[in-house]
C-alpha cells in the first residue's frame, strides 16, 4: 500500500508509470555508446584510454554527485530534484551530439550528473511510497532500466551503420525517451509534497562496516557492469566476430540480465539473508569471464548469457541494499547516496583502465583476469552486506524484519 492513502489509484499508477520512465533513462544513454565506441574513436581520433572516458566521465559524475542528491531532496523535494535530473539528462543528450569532441565530453558529464540523481533518489522514493512493494517496485523499474540499455546496446550500429544517420544520430536518439519521461513525470509536480525529517542526516553511515560493505559490493558489481558495455564488443569483434553481431551479443547480455533484475531484487527481499544470491551471481560471473578467456567464439551466446544473469542479479542486490539494510526513507537515500559516490568511483577505474592495459598489452587477457579477481573480491564483501542486519544496528543484536510476509 501506498505511504500516503490520500493518492487516488489514478495516481498511483502515473507513479509507477512515472518511475518506469524514469528507470529507461538511466542506463540506455550509457549502454548505446559501448557498440560504436571504435566508429567513434576512430571518427574523432582519440586514444583507447580516452574513448573509454566516455563511460568513465558519467561515473565520476555519480561518484562526485550521489552524496548531494539526498541533500537536494531534503531542500526541493524528492518529485521536485527527479524531476531536474530529467530535464538536465534531455539537455546533456541533445549536448553531446553536437558536432564538437569538446561537446561530446561536456554533454557525457551533464547526462553523469542528471543519472546520479535519480539512481540515488529513485529507491529512496520506492521504499517511501511502497513500503511492502519494495522488491516488487525494485524489480519492476530494474527491468525497464535494462530493457532499453539492451535495445539500445542492439541498435547503435544498425542506426549509425545500416540506416547511415551516422554516431551522433546514434546518441541523440535516446532524447525522445527523456522527453516522454518529463511528461509523464509532471502531474508528480503537482501531489503533495513530502518533507523528510531534517534529523536524519545518515553521517554516522560512513563509519559503519556493515554500509562500507554495501558500498563495495555496489561498486565491484558496477565496475563489471561498466567495463562489460564498454569493451565487450571490441574483445568480442578482435575475437573474430564481426562489429554488428558483437553489439547483438552485448544487446544478448543486456537482455539476459532481465529476468534475474525482476527476480532476484523480489526474491532478495523474502530470504533471511541474501548471501546465496551472492554465490549465485558470482559463480555465474567467473563462467562467464572464462568463457570468453577460452576465445570459444561459437559459445559466445552462452557465456554472454551468464554474464548477462550475473550482471542482473548483482545490480538487482545492490539496489535491495540500500532498503534491506535501512529503516526509513532518508536513510536509504543517505546510504544509496554513499554507497553510489564511493562505488562508483571505483567502478570509474574499469573502461579507462581496461583501455590503458589493452594499449599496453595489446590483449585482453590481462583485463578479463582483472575481472575475475573483482568477482571474488564481489563475494567476499557481499557475504557480508548480505546479511540480515540494519546499518545503525550493525553492532547490536537486532536484525532487519523479513519483506515477505508484506509481498
Amino acid at each position: 500500500m501506498l505511504h500516503d492513502q490520500a493518492v487516488s489509484k489514478p495516481g498511483l499508477w502515473l507513479l509507477i508509470l512515472g518511475i518506469i520512465f524514469a528507470g529507461a533513462n538511466l542506463r540506455a544513454p550509457l549502454t548505446c555508446v559501448g557498440p560504436i565506441i571504435e566508429i567513434i574513436r576512430n571518427h574523432t581520433g582519440m586514444s583507447n584510454t580516452l574513448a573509454g572516458m566516455l563511460t568513465t566521465l558519467p561515473l565520476l559524475a555519480f561518484a562526485l554527485i550521489s552524496p548531494i542528491a539526498p541533500r537536494l531532496a531534503r531542500r526541493f523535494g524528492l518529485e521536485h530534484t527527479l524531476f531536474g535530473a530529467l530535464l538536465l539528462l534531455g539537455a546533456g543528450i541533445l549536448l553531446r551530439s553536437v558536432p564538437y569532441t569538446d561537446a561530446l565530453f561536456s554533454g557525457t558529464v551533464l547526462l553523469g550528473v542528471a543519472i546520479a540523481v535519480c539512481n540515488v533518489l529513485l529507491p529512496s522514493l520506492i521504499k517511501r511510497e511502497f513500503p511492502n512493494k519494495v522488491g516488487l517496485m525494485t524489480g519492476t523499474y530494474s527491468v525497464s532500466m535494462n530493457m532499453w540499455a539492451a535495445i539500445a546496446s542492439g541498435v547503435s550500429i544498425p542506426i549509425t551503420k545500416g540506416l547511415g544517420y551516422g554516431w551522433r544520430f546514434a546518441l541523440v536518439c535516446w532524447a525522445l525517451i527523456s522527453l516522454v519521461s518529463i511528461i509523464v513525470w509532471i502531474p508528480q509536480l503537482l501531489q503533495k509534497q513530502h518533507v523528510p525529517n531534517s534529523s536524519s542526516s545518515g553521517t554516522g553511515l560512513w563509519g559503519s562496516g556493515l554500509a562500507w560493505k554495501v558500498t563495495l559490493f555496489m561498486g565491484l558489481q558496477s565496475t563489471v557492469f561498466y567495463a562489460i558495455i564498454t569493451w565487450l564488443p571490441v574483445i568480442l569483434h578482435q575475437q573474430g566476430i564481426n562489429p554488428t553481431k558483437a553489439g547483438w551479443l552485448l544487446s544478448l547480455t543486456q537482455f539476459a540480465s532481465l529476468p534475474p533484475t525482476f527476480i532476484v531484487p523480489i526474491l532478495a527481499g523474502r530470504s533471511a539473508n541474501q548471501r546465496k544470491l551472492v554465490t549465485f551471481t558470482v559463480i555465474f560471473l567467473l563462467l562467464g569471464y572464462a568463457g570468453i578467456l577460452s576465445g570459444v567464439t561459437v559459445l559466445a551466446p552462452i557465456y554472454v548469457i551468464l554474464i548477462g544473469i550475473a550482471i542482473g542479479s548483482g545490480f538487482g542486490l545492490a539496489t535491495m541494499f540500500f532498503v534491506l539494510r535501512t529503516h526509513n526513507a532518508q536513510q536509504a537515500a543517505e546510504l544509496s547516496g554513499m554507497a553510489q559516490s564511493v562505488g562508483y568511483l571505483l567502478a570509474a577505474v574499469g573502461p579507462a583502465l581496461f583501455g590503458y592495459l589493452h594499449d599496453q598489452t595489446h590483449s585482453w587477457n590481462i583485463p578479463l583476469i582483472l575481472l575475475a579477481v573483482a568477482a571474488v573480491l564481489l563475494y567476499i564483501v557481499g557475504m557480508g552486506a548480505g546479511s540480515n542486519r540494519f546499518v545503525s544496528a550493525e553492532n547490536e543484536n537486532n536484525t532487519a524484519p523479513l519483506e515477505q510476509k508484506a509481498l
